[in-house]
């Protein structure tokens, strides 16, 4: 990992993806913006569109096109927060903060190329490093190119626990990843990057995301080597996940394992 990434890892806050249809685009704008106030450090505001059944539960329809409904969203919280203009157009009062910056929850290539036309990160979840560097960076790049801008930030949130005893990695990996394990676009993923898996049964996806390494399990030494995979596939920041770990066995354990995880990482990286 750069030092860009490290120094974004030690000094910004993110809210991994957040749903678009739970909140307007002035609220997402004023809540992102409130939370480096608060904090003191600039903010990442991680958005996503959710299923098309959770948008109809909320708004009577599914988006016409999730892929410009992200676009459009993401374009108004940035002129929401950008410096006042001259043609009168709504924005938030001018008011110091760190600064916020815009991502997008991006599984397949075409919102990963919205990504690189408007956001400032890209945030995959459960993205095996092979699929993030044959599928999801040059689809983030071409988007990217088509804008004129810059390619956006990769971060990828990866599930990970340290092998201790009574524990069983499928068990955790079901713990963590069964609501994404249950959802069709998070399976259709999956298959895509050449893990057999389908939505109508997290139990065998669940072992599937253990044997095939996207939920890391072993020694904090073996982990820290699966997540340097990510950083050698072009990732620019990785959140450890340890989420089945809290779940099944409480907040001690898990921050146990994310210590002992990243002093493993900082281990190998000198």
């Amino acid at each position: 990992m750069d030092a860009l990434g490290r120094d974004l890892i030690d000094h910004v806050l993110g809210t991994s993806v957040v749903l678009m249809p739970l909140r307007h685009p002035m609220d997402a704008a004023i809540q992102s913006r409130s939370i480096g106030r608060l904090t003191g450090h600039p903010t990442v505001l991680g958005l996503g569109a959710a299923t098309p059944d959770f948008v109809a539960g909320l708004h009577g329809k599914r988006y016409d096109s999730p892929r410009d409904t992200c676009v459009a969203y993401l374009r108004e919280v940035r002129r929401l927060l950008g410096p006042e203009d001259d043609n009168g157009a709504v924005r938030l009062p001018a008011l110091p903060h760190p600064g916020v910056e815009t991502g997008l929850g991006v599984l397949r290539p075409t919102l990963a190329r919205a990504a690189g036309q408007v956001a400032d990160a890209a945030i995959s979840w459960m993205t095996p490093h092979g699929y993030v560097q044959d599928t999801l960076l040059p689809a983030m790049a071409e988007g990217a190119a088509e804008a004129g801008r810059p390619v956006p930030r990769l971060v990828t949130v990866v599930h990970a626990a340290v092998n201790r005893p009574h524990r069983s990695p499928y068990r955790l990996a079901y713990t963590a990843a069964r609501a994404h394990l249950a959802g069709p676009h998070y399976s259709d993923m999956l298959r895509r990057a050449g893990l057999r898996v389908h939505h109508s049964h997290p139990t065998i996806g669940a072992r599937a995301l253990v044997d095939a390494g996207v939920f890391l399990y072993g020694t904090a030494q073996e982990i820290a080597a699966g997540l340097a995979e990510y950083d050698r596939a072009g990732v620019d920041e990785v959140v450890v996940n340890v989420a089945g770990v809290y779940s099944d066995h409480g907040r001690e354990d898990a921050v146990r394992d994310l210590q002992d995880i990243l002093t493993a990482y900082r281990e190998a990286e000198n």
